[in-house]
């Protein structure tokens, strides 16, 4: 699993990959590390968009639960809204059974460096995940 650095504060998204073709269940192949967002000089407001995109095969079902972390080590439910409807906050996890491509805004100001995707309960459903950070 790498970490892969996506700063904000240079003018325009930083986009890195999570998930390509992922399948099965864990977490996302690559953690997003949003360092630069938290403070300082070159703060932005830390807003980032998650795009996940699937292909399904026979009967799929996956549940998804975005995660974050200040250190890497202890991980816990972000808040994310759907694009649909983004003044409506969860931190639930949720589950797709089509093939489909969902986004997240992960909202501004919330205390998290790192953030990954962990999937569970993945049957038939291949995962190719992005964080863009703003």
């Amino acid at each position: 699993m790498a970490t892969l650095s996506a700063p904000a504060g240079t003018g325009f998204p930083n986009i890195v990959a999570l998930s390509t073709a992922q399948t099965g269940n864990g977490v996302s192949t690559n953690i997003a590390d949003r360092a630069s967002t938290l403070g300082g000089d070159n703060d932005a407001t830390g807003t980032a968009l998650l795009t996940i995109t699937t292909t399904i095969g026979a009967t799929p079902t996956c549940t998804y639960a975005i995660e974050g972390s200040v250190d890497g080590l202890d991980w816990w439910a972000l808040p994310y809204a759907d694009a649909a409807t983004p003044e409506t906050v969860s931190v639930a996890t949720f589950t797709q059974t089509a093939a489909t491509t969902m986004r997240k805004i992960l909202r501004p100001w919330h205390p998290w460096r790192f953030l990954r995707i962990t999937y569970s309960a993945n049957t038939n459903v291949t995962n190719t995940a992005s964080l863009a950070v703003f």
